[in-house]
């Protein structure tokens, strides 16, 4: 499904356009040889910053391809319901998902024997199956910005799983929302997230945050003339990548925000993932909800 940020308009007035615009749009009337220096400009700026070691795009093969070995978290969370379920046992009983994708985790969690399951989609869905419009239709998903306050009270479910969602917060935000998480959740929270230098934003990803056509025809096409439609009509906050951050970067943020790591569950995810062969493709971090 096809996504992009839920309208901030509905809730605040966000950051304005790019500058440059209007003084773009009122130069060129006057100086076109101007307007036309500064559109260079411009597009260097920007191709630079493309093509800079960031690590924000990878190869145009890994911007692309989702079949090729560039699985996203949320993919992840499908695969890991069945070992989840034998880690938190009757933990799992009410089961809230954050992500994208919501709609396909609810309706997996859904089928499983004893548990209610709701979503948040941070995403406006553009596109979504009759299924996800039927679980929205009934309340158990919600397209929210996760960055302000979650419509739920405090510990409303058992557990809260997060997937690629996090990975995309600057701390700024993230100091709101990861205590926001927890205050929805009684008893545990997880987090699937990337791992730096592993996974790469793909188109399938940044369409949640923008025009991602954009980006790739930037790299490979039309540089020029894309950089300055980006310029043109991009919104800084619609410049989100994801932030893919070491382990040891989330454990320390971990302590920083009063958050622990729920070392019996840690043991019993692994001791049930080895023995179901199962290997994820995403950091997988187990953290006790605040008492």
């Amino acid at each position: 499904m096809s996504r992009r940020p839920v309208n901030p308009g509905r809730r605040f007035v966000d950051s304005a356009n790019i500058p440059f615009t209007t003084s773009l749009h009122s130069k060129s009337r006057s100086s076109p040889l101007l307007s036309i220096g500064l559109v260079v400009v411009g597009a260097l700026l920007i191709l630079g910053y493309l093509y800079s070691g960031s690590g924000v795009f990878g190869s145009g093969k890994n911007v692309v391809s989702k079949s090729e070995g560039d699985l996203s978290c949320t993919m992840e969370v499908l695969r890991a319901i069945p070992i989840l379920k034998k880690a938190y046992g009757e933990t799992m009983r009410k089961v809230l998902h954050v992500g994208p994708e919501t709609c396909s985790v609810a309706s997996k969690l859904l089928k499983e024997e004893d548990t209610e399951a709701w979503g948040v989609e941070p995403y406006d869905i553009e596109d979504a199956d009759s299924n996800c419009k039927s679980l929205i239709r009934k309340g158990v998903v919600r397209v929210a910005d996760i960055k302000f306050p979650l419509p739920y009270r405090a510990k409303s479910f058992n557990l809260v799983i997060v997937s690629d969602a996090l990975d995309y917060l600057s701390p700024k935000y993230l100091n709101k929302t990861l205590p926001e998480l927890a205050r929805v959740a009684a008893d545990g929270l997880v987090i699937f997230a990337g791992y730096p230098g592993k996974q790469r934003a793909k188109v399938a990803e940044l369409s949640k945050f923008g025009r991602p056509e954009l980006v790739y025809l930037c790299r490979s096409v039309q540089p020029l003339v894309c950089s300055m439609d980006m310029l043109l009509n991009f919104t800084s906050d619609q410049f989100h990548f994801a932030k893919l951050r070491s382990s040891s970067w989330w454990v320390r943020y971990f302590v920083q925000t009063g958050l622990e790591e729920n070392e019996s569950v840690i043991k019993k995810f692994e001791q049930v993932a080895n023995k179901m062969s199962y290997e994820s493709s995403c950091q997988v971090f187990h953290l006790t909800s605040y008492h």
